[in-house]
């Protein structure tokens, strides 16, 4: 966007749910005007205000790069962790340290876990599972096995973007369910063009 007002109309993000151009049921757009002003119309205008002038400092090095980026202060901090092969969790969604990330995804999970019994939980990937593995002719043993055989690759590819995107599945379990890493399922989502992290 290069100006504001066509961000005000933009409707696939937060903002424009915010000035009242888009109807978005995930956002609290009451809640969040509560801050700037304690009538809807002198709280959309003082949000405005408070973008033009955020706007206006122009670009920020300490606000550019995801979570991690931020987290470690900056690209120098990421290069010399990657020298030293140390490795760091991170979600574009999170800022905060490694282990901070970490603990945010275990208790989302649990939380997850916790609101659908199991069983439940688990039967439409199970059931989407053997289906793909019927139709690649892979089966579910060998899928599960590590094995990294061509169409075993590309059906655990296919499968973490139904499981985590089309199914709401956590990566963890996913990956669990897949005989991969967590790591690996988000390398197959990010070549499926999802961002699961910077």
């Amino acid at each position: 966007m290069e100006r504001l007002d066509q961000l005000d109309r933009y409707p696939w993000c937060g903002h424009a749910g915010v000035m009242g151009k888009a109807a978005h049921d995930w956002q609290d757009r009451r809640y969040l005007l509560s801050w700037f002003g304690k009538s809807p119309k002198e709280a959309v205008r003082a949000y405005r205000q408070y973008l033009a002038q955020g706007v206006a400092l122009g670009k920020r090095p300490e606000l550019i790069g995801g979570g991690l980026i931020r987290s470690l202060g900056g690209w120098s901090q990421v290069r010399s962790l990657r020298a030293s092969r140390s490795g760091v969790r991170a979600d574009a969604r999170i800022l905060g340290s490694g282990d901070f990330v970490d603990r945010v995804i275990e208790e989302a999970e649990e939380r997850m876990r916790s609101q659908v019994p199991a069983g439940r939980r688990l039967q439409q990937p199970l059931q989407a599972i053997e289906k793909r593995c019927q139709e690649r002719g892979v089966s579910v043993a060998e899928l599960r096995g590590g094995g990294r055989r061509g169409p075993v690759s590309r059906l655990r590819v296919a499968l973490a973007h139904q499981l985590v995107v089309g199914l709401g599945l956590p990566l963890a379990e996913t990956a669990r369910q897949s005989g991969v890493t967590t790591s690996a399922v988000a390398r197959a989502l990010q070549r499926r063009g999802w961002r699961t992290g910077s």
